[in-house]
């Protein structure tokens, strides 16, 4: 008897449909075919030790099981679970008349229980555009997809469950996913905020006046920032504390980011979408797959530039990073996603973050600290000379960041708090939003060309100022664009419908490692 089960394949964040047929005829022996990797073809022994856990018999006939379409490569642990139902429904030993309703993934433990799988979020977004009734999926798993309404979402842990689901004798509502008491646990750790990530405040961080204010533009408007400065003087801090005054993510942009961690095997079990925004800060020796992304034929995962996706990527000791992963970076940070290539299979992942880097100005990192660098002027320019200008060119924010003096410490003025700053934030990004809703974008930084000349008008002072501007600094086309894109975002933070001249001059004031000056440094 030939029995069809869907299930589906993860290609970058979207899923594919993948259908099991299993079909018992007279023979002996069980074949899988269809492209299967390792953890596929151990799912047979998985699966028929799970079945006589359960009291089902293994008919002594060939049964054969096919992974359509068979020219795609299928991997992981997932299709455990449908290929289960089909041998039982193969087998006639369960009569399963809802097998063709549901999508169905999981992997089997021995002895029946459902364990975790990657991807459980664009498999409901898939079950619900396929016109599916919903999808059966580990309980954690599909806590993922709460959001999904419109459809039914099953959370099982036994196969058991799934049976019942598929038997359609009695009532499995209390199986979905908002009913179980997993989502009413997670409805009560939001409630009580528990879900905050803690991070430094900026009341705490002493001086650095001009990296705050570089901080807060960055935040605003969706910016890159890097800091040049010496040990401890407090880069790191603010890089942290920049986390605590973006706003909460929209939920088109938590279940973009929330589908990447998902088919990265990396979200919050039990916690349903994302919705603090990300903050990655991989260390400078990763390799270049770790930050781009990488894998084999068409199973390829995301990096690190995609698990920032709208949030805040933190690279410490920036010029210390091998320059095969600082020209890499050169595509995500202009077209916002990131395209990995092999012979069978291209994907694309999202990869609109905020950079924020660190570094120090040269090899002992006290230049410009009262005489205490120990540097040659070769090593100094050799060593900043690491971020080439076309790198340099897209990021937006450039501080130099000064040790604080010795009397502030003591003294420990409080400066404003994050609460403060992130209520500015808030109110810039809420017009951000209201600008670009037609436009598919949401932050300044995400501005083209064509959004620069529709939004972001200049008047003859500021045309004026803005060509003295670049003629004294050398500024090329991309950084003349990232000025009047940082001008745009002070002006919204001033609540200013127009760009000003003053905007624009205290833009240009954050381009001091512009090409023209890398001599000097």
């Amino acid at each position: 008897m030939l029995i069809y089960v869907h299930g589906a394949k993860c290609i970058g964040i979207e899923a594919v449909p993948v259908t099991v047929e299993v079909d018992i005829t007279s023979g002996i022996g069980i074949h899988l075919c269809g492209l299967a990797d390792a953890a596929v073809k151990e799912s047979l022994l998985r699966t028929v030790t799970a079945l006589q856990a359960y009291g089902f018999r293994i008919p002594g006939k060939k049964i054969v099981i096919n992974l359509a379409p068979a020219d795609m490569h299928k991997n992981g642990s997932g299709y455990d679970l449908p290929i289960a139902v089909g041998i039982i429904a193969a087998s006639e030993q369960l009569s399963l008349p809802g097998l063709g309703k549901y999508l169905i993934l999981g992997e089997l433990g021995l002895d029946g229980s459902i364990r975790n799988i990657p991807g459980a979020l664009p498999t409901a977004e898939l079950a619900q555009r396929s016109g599916f009734s919903g999808c059966i999926l580990p309980e954690e798993s599909a806590m993922e997809a709460v959001e999904f309404r419109e459809t039914s979402v099953f959370g099982v842990r036994t196969l058991g469950d799934v049976l019942r689901i598929l038997e359609e004798k009695e009532d499995p509502s209390d199986l979905l996913v908002w009913n179980s008491e997993m989502f009413r646990k997670m409805q009560e750790g939001d409630l009580f905020g528990r879900r905050r990530r803690t991070c430094p405040d900026f009341s705490e961080i002493i001086g650095q006046e001009a990296a705050k204010r570089a901080a807060e533009i960055a935040a605003a408007g969706g910016h890159n920032l890097i800091m040049i400065g010496a040990p401890g003087s407090g880069k790191s801090s603010i890089a942290k504390a920049l986390s605590g005054i973006l706003p909460p993510m929209t939920l088109e942009e938590s279940f973009v980011t929330s589908k990447v961690y998902s088919v990265a095997g990396k979200t919050l079990r039990g916690r349903g979408l994302l919705r603090e925004r990300p903050f990655r800060s991989p260390h400078h020796s990763s390799s270049l797959a770790a930050f781009l992304g990488g894998g084999n034929k068409d199973n390829i995962v995301p990096g690190e530039v995609s698990l920032a996706n709208n949030g805040i990527l933190f690279l410490d000791e920036f010029a210390e990073m091998p320059k095969t992963i600082l020209e890499a970076l050169r595509g995500p940070l202009e077209d916002r996603k990131v395209s990995i290539s092999r012979l069978r299979a291209k994907v694309d992942f999202p990869s609109s973050f905020m950079l924020v880097a660190a570094a120090n100005p040269c090899p002992c990192g006290y230049y410009g600290e009262e005489g205490r660098c120990t540097c040659s002027v070769g090593q100094r320019m050799g060593y900043l000379s690491r971020l080439s200008g076309p790198v340099m060119d897209r990021i937006d924010l450039q501080v130099w960041v000064h040790p604080v003096d010795a009397s502030r410490l003591v003294c420990r003025e409080k400066a404003e708090p994050s609460e403060v700053i992130a209520g500015r934030v808030s109110k810039a990004r809420q017009i951000q939003l209201e600008r670009f809703r037609e436009s598919g974008i949401f932050t300044n930084a995400e501005m083209t060309n064509r959004e620069i000349e529709h939004f972001c008008p200049l008047g003859d002072d500021c045309k004026a100022a803005l060509e003295k501007i670049i003629e004294r600094l050398g500024l090329s086309a991309r950084a003349y664009t990232r000025i009047i894109k940082i001008a745009r975002t002070i002006a919204d933070l001033s609540g200013e419908k127009d760009i000003l001249p003053a905007h624009i001059a205290e833009a240009a004031s954050f381009r001091f490692l512009d090409r023209r000056y890398f001599g000097e440094f």
